[in-house]
Parts: structure tokens; C-alpha cells; sequence
């Protein structure tokens, strides 16, 4: 059975390439060297900002700070700039944090619903419908959202496009589907990634998984690992981390793909072990396609 996540998932590199033709004439709306910037979102479009943010700093693009999206978010810090990511446009902390910002901060929306509540209360928007998702689960819009930012930043995106078709022609390997535990770690701006990739597999397959910066893993969280489990690095591995953890007896797996296409791969994975599980993919428990809190003023 064909299921709209595994269809979605299969989209990627169609969306990613959308997105590259796209990203010169959103160019005007983008954040602008040397912007101050924040970007928010919850739940898998956090764990994007994070990873946007960290890029964008990384290349000396400007200041920016990654929150979730919720009454926390500090708006007193001065920035030129708020980019809220939300593929619905109706989540109320999404929702709550455009209407605090209105008039005192300009605001980008990036939505896969260019009519929604978040839309009409952005100052620009970037509509990404092409990327939108009849799933619960987020995987396309995500990383096509991800794909449009790097892409803003100069980013050329044909490599990771070629690198996520090889991800979804590949099988996976056998050993990965017979593990019990699986870590996943990041460096620098791929540490995003690898929460969403853990994410990706506890939301649909119901698995243990953890994610960590590489380096701190070593710091305590290595203790989790054994025969049973795969820790797996989006980007590049730093240098005698394979060594360390081939020593607990868990699997390792890390190569040169880019991380955005090595993170198509954990999402077939989480497919891949929900079925296995009898779970599926397209009816995670307890989780709705947008948080939409009741009674509040805030709420869509």
C-alpha cells in the first residue's frame, strides 16, 4: 500500500528543484546579509530554523537565533527580522508570536497554506503549496522549505538533489531495519537535522531514538549504545567518532551525502520500521497535523 508519506517523501527532489527556480525571485523577501534575524517554528520546523540558523551564521550571512515558536520567543533583542516556518499557517504559538511581532517587527512567513491565519498576518509571505502535505507527518515541506533558505544563501542545490534521488533508489541497508535503538548526530548546522531525523522515526514507527551534537555525545549519551543500536551522522563524522562507537558494538553510519538528502533517507527508515511494526505512517498516535490550542484567544 502506497501511503501520502511514502508518496511525499518520494517527491523531494521534484520539490527541492521548485525550489532552487523559486528562491531568485523570492530573493527581494529573503533575509538580507547582515540582518539581524530570528526564525521560529514547533516541532519539525524548529528543528529546520535550528538548522537554517546555524547555516546561516556559519557563512557569515548575520546574526541568527533559532526559537520555538511560543510567548517565550524574545522580540526585545532588536531583530530586523522575524521568519516564522509553518506548513499548516494555523498553529497557534505560530499564530500568537506574528500578532506580538505586528508593527514592531517585520515578519516572513514560509506555509504551505497561503491562506491561512499566519499568512494574513506576515508582513511577506513565500507560499510553498507545491510542498504542502495531505500527511501528518511532516517530511517535504520541511526540507523544501530548508532547500528555498539554503538556496537564498547561495547555496547550489544540485548536488543535494542528485544525492536525494540516490537516497530514495538505494534499498536500505538490512542491518539499519533490525535495530532497536537508533542515535542520530549532527555538526554544526546538521544537528537540526538530526533531531529531526530522531523525530521523524519516534512520531512514525514509535521507536527509541536520541539525538545529539557529535561531540557531546561522547559525553554520557554514549552509555545508550550497543549491539542494538545504529548512531548515525547527517554531515561529516568528527575524526575517531566511528572508532568510538564501532567500540560499544553499535552500528555506524555516516558518508558524504548531503545531510538534507541523508535526512530523506532516515524518513524512508521510520516508513520502513513502522511497517514492520504493523503502525501506519499516514496515522501517527497522538499527533494532529497542526496544534491548534482550544479557548485560546490565539487559537485559528
Amino acid at each position: 500500500m502506497t501511503t501520502h508519506v511514502t508518496a511525499e517523501i518520494a517527491s523531494q527532489p521534484d520539490c527541492w528543484r521548485r525550489a532552487a527556480e523559486a528562491a531568485s525571485g523570492h530573493a527581494a523577501v529573503l533575509p538580507r546579509r547582515g540582518e539581524r534575524i530570528a526564525v521560529v517554528g514547533c516541532g519539525t520546523s524548529y528543528f529546520i530554523a535550528r538548522a537554517y540558523a546555524a547555516l546561516r551564521e556559519s557563512l557569515g550571512e548575520g546574526e541568527t537565533d533559532a526559537f520555538p515558536a511560543s510567548d517565550e520567543t524574545p522580540l526585545g533583542r532588536g531583530y530586523d527580522r522575524i521568519v516564522a516556518l509553518t506548513r499548516s499557517g494555523t498553529t497557534t504559538e505560530v499564530a500568537s508570536l506574528l500578532a506580538r511581532a505586528a508593527g514592531r517587527i517585520p515578519t516572513l512567513v514560509l506555509t504551505g497554506v497561503a491562506d491561512s491565519r499566519a499568512a494574513h498576518q506576515a508582513d511577506r509571505v513565500i507560499d510553498l503549496g507545491f510542498a504542502d502535505e495531505r500527511s501528518v507527518v511532516q517530511t517535504r515541506f520541511a526540507t523544501t522549505a530548508l532547500q528555498l533558505l539554503r538556496a537564498g544563501l547561495g547555496v547550489d542545490l544540485d548536488p543535494s538533489i542528485v544525492d536525494a534521488e540516490l537516497a530514495l533508489y538505494e534499498p536500505l541497508p538490512t542491518a539499519w531495519e533490525r535495530r532497536g535503538q537508533f542515535t542520530f548526530l549532527g555538526t554544526g548546522w546538521t544537528v537540526g537535522l538530526a533531531d529531526e531525523a530522531a523525530l521523524k522515526l519516534r512520531e512514525v514507527a514509535r521507536v527509541w531514538t536520541e539525538s545529539y551534537a557529535a561531540m557531546e555525545y561522547r559525553h554520557g549519551p554514549i552509555s545508550v549504545s550497543d549491539r542494538a543500536s545504529l548512531v548515525c551522522c547527517l554531515g561529516p563524522a568528527p575524526a575517531g567518532l566511528r572508532d568510538e562507537v564501532e567500540t560499544t558494538g553499535a552500528l555506524f553510519a555516516a558518508d558524504a551525502i548531503d545531510p538534507v538528502a541523508a535526512l530523506v533517507r532516515a524518513q524512508r527508515l521510520a516508513v520502513t520500521l513502522a511497517a514492520r511494526r504493523g503502525l501506519n505512517p499516514d496515522r501517527p498516535r497522538h499527533v494532529s497535523r497542526s496544534v491548534v490550542l482550544a479557548g485560546s484567544l490565539r487559537s485559528v
